[in-house]
Formats: C-alpha cells, structure tokens, sequence
C-alpha cells in the first residue's frame, strides 16, 4: 500500500498555517476537484477525497496536534470512525463541510439540511501548538543542559484580560443575528431546496459584539508576543527527540487552555566521537612501537582522558570496550559504553638509523617477519592451482 501523503502538502499550505489560510485553501481545493464539477474524472475524485480527509485532520485543534506530532500514526488502529475510504466512509458531518466549501462562495454561507444548524465554535477554543527547534552540543546532549529559547506566539490581551473590550465597557446583543450567531437564507439548487446556515458576519458567530474595542489588541483580546522559555534538557536525550512543554503555547479563545510547545532537539557533531543509542564510538592512533610491545595509551572520555594499558602485538582494528563511559540512560539510572578502535600508524618518512634498524629487526625476525605473508600466498596458490 502506498504511504499517504502529508496533509499539509494536500492543502498546499505551510505548516505553520492558521486555521483560516487551511480552511480557505481546503475551500478551494474542494470546489476544484468536486465530482460534480468533474464527472467521470477518477483523479478529481481521488484528490477530491485527499482534501477532505486533510482537512478533517487539519481543521481540528486536537487532531492536528497529534498528526504533527505522531504524523499519519497517530490515527491508525480505528481511525476516524471508518476511515477515508469512500464517500460512505466519510459521513454526514464530513460532507457538510463539503458543501460548505462548495457553495459558500456562492450563497454565502453552509447549506443546512433538514433544519440541521452548522456546529458552533463560539465556545472555549485550545490554543493551536507550536514547534521550536533546539541545537545543542554532543556533551550537552549526554550530560544534560538548561537553555533560553526565544518564542513568537499569541498571548491574552493583559490590558482587557482577553475580552477584547476596553476597560469599564462590555457587550451588547448583536442585532444582525439577534443574538444567536447565525443567520439563514433559503436557497434552491441543482441539488434541491437548502436553508443556507452562515455564522453571522458582524459578531463573527459571538452573539454579541463590542460595544468599545480593547485599544491594545484591538478587539481581538489576544496579541502576538516574543516569549523567553527556560528549557530542561535531560542528561541522555538523542538527536530528533522532542521535549514537550505543557501549556506554552498559544493561547485559547474565549478561556480555553494555551496549547502546548514541542522542542525538537538537534545534537551537533563531535570532532570526536560518534553515537550508537547510549554507547560512543571513537577511533584512536597508536605507534608501531606500541602496537607491538603494548603498553599504556591515553584515551579520551567525555569526563576528561583516562589511560589505558594495551597488550603486546595489538593489532590494527581491534576494539576495546570501557563500561560506563558512555551516555547515561535518559531519565534512568546507568550509562552506556565507550568503544575505542585503535588503527596503527606505519612512518612515512625514516632516517636512515631508523631504516638500518627495521632492516636488522627483519633479519633477527626470519621467517616469523613474513610468516602470515606465506601463509597467504601459499593460499592464493592453492586456489588458483598454480
């Protein structure tokens, strides 16, 4: 089966998109690729059914805040009740919205059905979520780390206490609607008789409006702030884990709780070492001499170099475990390993004393110098019968 395709990329929208620039590209598109514009038109249909599904996600607070984080995951095991799989799987309240979108342009407003009033958003709303990425350093990242982040998001108005009116006014009955927040026109169609349900377009579906707008926000009891945050890094987090801050981000309408603020960590490079889970890997030259008659070598840690003693005739390649030097295990007790590879360095350039040297070592050696030489071509030989 094909993987679906990011709903943001259905939409054509970035994905810090409002709610109003998600429902007016979902409008679009759907009258774009509706069956009835399209008949007969397999593709229309598909994408026609793409959009919908999107913005079925998109367009709720607490859906899109699962998909951005968990993606398509998120909604797997049951989906939502029956899935996308067909016009019958998306259900009567889906294709209201379709018809929304269909003919709102035209009519001005959503098509009820039998009497049926659109859904109501006038009551507490959550704030949307927001991300932030957070670039720290690999010890940062094994040790843990306090750091400030700097945030852009809407927080209520302090001047009117998100009311949107100014101190010592309120609120009167919107005499367009009456009070009720919509107002219905009747409309007949190629699709038959609708009462055509629009939220009213002068109290914005409130009921009410403003009697003296808050001079701060200007109505609208929320304003765009720059928000310092001190962030938690816990010893042992990874590159491409999210920390989650409950309630630091934007805030909600009509006194619905803030939504929340996920901290995407990346983890910069070391010169050094390199990360598998909790263990780190590093490698480490050591001398001919040294591979040779072993001895002590320094080797470097994330807490500082520390020696250690290697045995005679190492050779090139090997790896050496030390327990408990590396990462230590996130949000619980222990540590990882370091791994440590040494590769021997063979001298390039040899003074004559140091040559005569190799050249007496090799006659005093005999034939154990060239053994595993022999050994390999007396192999070759054999496999190639010669």
């Amino acid at each position: 089966m094909a993987s679906k395709k990011d709903y943001y990329e259905v939409l054509g929208v970035d994905r810090n998109a409002s709610d109003e620039e998600i429902k007016k590209a979902y409008r679009r598109l759907a009258k774009k690729y509706h069956p009835d514009v399209n008949p007969d038109d397999k593709d229309a249909e598909m994408k026609f059914k793409e959009v919908n599904e999107a913005y079925e996600v998109l367009s709720d607070t607490d859906k899109r805040a699962k998909y951005d984080r968990f993606g398509h995951s998120a909604f797997e095991q049951g989906g939502f009740n029956g899935g996308f799989g067909g016009f019958g799987d998306i259900g009567f309240e889906g294709f209201g919205d379709i018809f929304e979108s269909f003919f709102e342009s035209a009519f001005g407003g959503s098509p009820g059905f039998g009497g049926r009033t659109s859904r109501s958003r006038t009551g507490p709303q959550r704030g949307a979520d927001l991300k932030h990425r957070l670039e720290i350093t690999f010890e940062e990242a094994a040790f843990g780390t306090e750091k400030e982040i700097l945030i852009n998001r809407t927080e209520e108005c302090s001047s009117c206490n998100g009311t949107g009116a100014s101190k010592g006014t309120g609120f009167e009955t919107c005499k367009h609607c009456n009070g009720t927040g919509q107002v219905q026109i009747s409309q007949s169609t190629i699709f038959g008789h609708f009462v055509n349900i629009k939220t009213c377009d002068v109290c914005r579906g409130e009921g009410k409006v403003i009697t003296s707008p808050c001079d701060k926000c200007g109505g609208g009891g929320r304003i765009r702030k720059s928000v310092k945050i001190k962030v938690s890094v816990p010893a042992g987090i990874d590159n491409g884990q999210t920390i989650s801050l409950r309630r630091e981000g934007e805030s909600g309408l009509r006194g619905g709780p803030p939504g929340d603020l996920y901290i995407e960590i990346r983890v910069k490079p070391h010169p050094i070492f390199t990360r598998k889970g909790y263990d780190i890997y590093c490698e480490i030259p050591v001398t001919f001499v040294q591979s040779a008659l072993g001895g002590e070598i320094e080797v470097p840690t994330l807490e500082g170099k520390i020696k250690h003693n290697i045995p005679e005739g190492t050779q090139t390649g090997t790896v050496f475990k030390l327990k408990g030097k590396g990462i230590p295990h996130l949000r619980g007790a222990g540590k990882g390993d370091l791994l440590f590879k040494v590769n021997i360095e063979v001298p390039r350039k040899l003074n004559d004393r140091q040559k005569e040297l190799l050249r007496e070592f090799a006659a005093i050696s005999g034939d154990e110098l060239y053994e595993g030489r022999r050994t390999f071509f007396n192999k070759m030989k054999d496999a190639l019968g010669l």
